[in-house]
């Protein structure tokens, strides 16, 4: 069966139960689910981190109906449908393209979310939630014997990036937490949970000394390039329940 054979409120509801929308908080800004509806017609879902007028342009140039992203239109708060925000809203009704956002529901989601996906992918075990949000673990931490040169190379490599280690833990690796993107606040509840490794997005500047006084290796593997996965993985499994097409619209910060 054709995605195309449903409406967009159908693939909506799909979502909204599968990332348990309505039991995960968050920041109100990250306005998950629905943000923009289309006409109802989706021949390609394109998927990307971040909702902006590069990832739209892709997606309409590629006639995409739906796509799929982990940071939505609405960051900068309420903003008037003019400048650069009015242009990303223009294109998406030109292109008859719907944005879908998940942030914390994606991170924390135990099948697609972007830490479960990334500590399968390095081969952590036993995973339990870790990185307390208002109640709910976003991230995971399991068990995994490497030496932390050898880590930062198998995420080097499943990330294609080039990861940034701050050396303040043990040689060896063999209690790891993961929290994509910015979760370097967490350094000091991986040493209290008994991590001796922390691998995440991006960190402030006295993220140092919080590894350093804590005594736990902290690996900074970019911000976008630590959230690729979790996006990749929903839109896979989108794909493969509705038997329809997807790309991954990639478009990397750098950051």
């Amino acid at each position: 069966m054709s995605l195309t054979a449903y409406c967009v409120d159908d693939v909506v509801t799909y979502l909204d139960g599968y990332l348990r929308l309505g039991d995960v908080p968050d920041d109100p800004r990250a306005v998950n689910g629905l943000q923009v509806a289309n006409s109802g017609r989706i021949d390609l879902i394109a998927a990307a981190v971040d909702a902006c007028q590069a990832t739209i342009d892709a997606a309409v140039g590629r006639h995409a109906g739906l796509l799929l992203v982990h940071h939505g239109l609405f960051w900068g708060g309420l903003e008037p449908l003019t400048g650069r925000h009015g242009c990303r809203v223009r294109k998406l009704i030109q292109g008859d393209l719907a944005v879908y956002a998940a942030h914390l529901p994606l991170d924390c989601h135990p099948e697609v979310g972007n830490n479960q996906v990334l500590a399968r992918g390095l081969g952590i075990r036993d995973l339990v939630p870790f990185g307390e949000y208002q109640g709910i673990g976003i991230g995971v931490m399991g068990s995994l014997s490497l030496p932390r040169d050898g880590l930062v190379s198998a995420l080097a490599a499943l990330l294609r990036t080039a990861p940034r280690l701050l050396p303040t833990g043990p040689e060896q690796v063999r209690r790891v937490a993961v929290v994509t993107g910015a979760g370097a606040s967490h350094i000091l509840e991986a040493s209290v949970a008994g991590a001796d490794t922390l691998i995440t997005g991006e960190g402030p500047h006295h993220s140092y000394f919080d590894a350093e006084e804590a005594g736990v290796n902290v690996i900074l593997a970019g911000h976008y390039a630590t959230e690729t996965v979790g996006v990749q993985a929903l839109a896979q499994h989108l794909s493969s329940h509705f038997q329809v097409p997807w790309e991954f619209l990639d478009h990397p910060t750098g950051l």
